[in-house]
């Protein structure tokens, strides 16, 4: 089995408190694109997690779309770089 493909359980907790489920859907698109649109999009980019997980911890502008990634103050309070990893692991393993 590739491990790096591997489904990762939800951190349904981490979901639930930076209210990820108020714009993004697992497989449709929504107010912003869906986790498995997320995971195929950047699958394959070097360094994508990383950038990803700044994403998460500060906001920003839209990598796609028109709506930018709500500041943390915004969806639920600040995230540690450990949560950070956590979400985006799930999230590439859609």
């Amino acid at each position: 089995m590739n491990t790096a493909n591997a489904r990762v359980d939800e951190p349904t907790e981490l979901v639930d408190q930076q209210h990820c489920m108020f714009c993004h859907t697992s497989d449709a698109p929504f107010l912003a694109p869906s986790f498995r649109q997320i995971a195929d999009r950047y699958r394959d980019v070097p360094d994508a997690k990383a950038m990803l997980e700044i994403k998460l911890r500060k906001g920003g502008r839209a990598h796609w779309g028109d709506t930018p990634m709500p500041l943390p103050p915004e969806r639920g309070g600040a995230l540690s770089a450990e949560d950070a990893h956590k979400l985006i692991e799930w999230v590439m393993s859609q």
